[in-house]
């Protein structure tokens, strides 16, 4: 027969209420009591159902992971940070797909976190971005954590994951700029994206420390997909005096600068280096392997989940933490002929 939390009580001897509060991690229950009812758990091996509680209860258990991005390689990243935190913590996840730009997008949201009744929302960019999201959430009293791109951007009663995309693409422009590059490209991502602008201001901020001139011929706008990163490299290589490097605004596109650099007959990195950023699977499936940035998605998603469910038990807690990525030197880089 099933185990059921009345089982798990008498065997504790505790109250059923006392089991519900252990296995809702609230923080008002004395170790003892958690260590009995834990060990009553481990030894008949019950298993709470999630779903049930969330509809009998006046609370609910469940995170809802909202994104508007292509790159399937960072959904998974970040619905397995997700992931790790409500299994650790009580609760289930609530994957929500949508379109940033839709005209009911607000609407869409509101609606979600009244009838799947979320106990709260893990924001990504562009959505974590936008006023009139946040406008609307507010409205509602929603409870949500938010993943941007910045630095030192804190509202003083939000949850706020910062990651400084700028410090990355000073570090990895640098890293090109060390080997003796001068003439150095950038492939754009969607400008709608904070973490495309912060990336880039990184470029440049990195051309001017080192008295490099910029060349808007050199920067080129896209989307963060491959196929963008075939059409900029493209239209790079093509011209007259071309970049000896690239710094592509994300893993995805590097490899389709790869792509068409190679098509063209050029050598990686001994023509050409290509450097990216988030040192996704894509930087380590290309030949040779993507120079970039790793930025650790996983982890940045997992503790804006702990804060979420954190503030939502009132339990102390900082509200804001920063991720800065890091260069991860591979073979797509080296210094230029000369």
């Amino acid at each position: 027969m099933k185990v059921t939390i009345n089982d798990v009580a008498k065997y504790a001897g505790v109250s059923i209420k006392t089991v519900s509060r252990v296995t809702n991690n609230e923080p008002s229950v004395k170790q003892a009591t958690v260590d009995k009812v834990n060990e009553a758990i481990k030894v008949l091996n019950y298993q709470p159902n999630l779903a049930a509680r969330n509809l009998a209860g006046t609370k609910s258990y469940a995170i809802g992971f909202i994104y508007d991005n292509p790159n399937a390689y960072y959904i998974i990243d970040m619905q397995n940070g997700i992931l790790s935190a409500c299994k650790d913590k009580g609760y289930e996840l609530v994957i929500h797909p949508c379109n940033a730009k839709s005209d009911t997008i607000c609407d869409e949201l509101t609606q979600l976190v009244k009838y799947s009744r979320l106990a709260g929302l893990v924001l990504t960019p562009p959505l974590s971005e936008d006023p009139k999201v946040l406008k609307s959430l507010n409205e509602i009293d929603a409870n949500y954590v938010r993943i941007i791109a910045g630095e030192g951007i804190i509202e003083p009663d939000g949850l706020t994951i910062l990651v400084n995309d700028k410090s990355g693409a000073v570090e990895i422009t640098q890293h090109l700029i060390d080997l003796g590059h001068k003439n150095i490209a950038f492939l754009s991502g969607d400008l709608h994206h904070e973490s495309t602008k912060e990336r880039l201001l990184g470029y440049k901020q990195a051309l001017t420390k080192n008295h490099l001139i910029l060349n808007e011929n050199y920067i080129i706008e896209g989307k963060y997909s491959f196929e963008s990163g075939v059409e900029g490299a493209n239209t790079l290589i093509k011209l007259k005096n071309r970049p000896t490097a690239i710094v592509a605004c994300n893993d995805e596109i590097a490899a389709g600068a790869l792509f068409a650099a190679r098509l063209a007959g050029l050598d990686i990195p001994g023509d050409l280096s290509i450097v990216g950023f988030e040192d996704s699977p894509f930087s380590r499936q290309t030949w040779p392997k993507l120079t970039t940035v790793h930025q650790p998605n996983s982890e940045i998603a997992q503790v804006a989940t702990e804060l979420l469910i954190a503030k939502r038990r009132e339990q102390d807690a900082k509200f804001a933490k920063t991720f800065t990525p890091e260069p991860v030197i591979r073979d797509s880089s080296a210094s230029p002929k000369h």
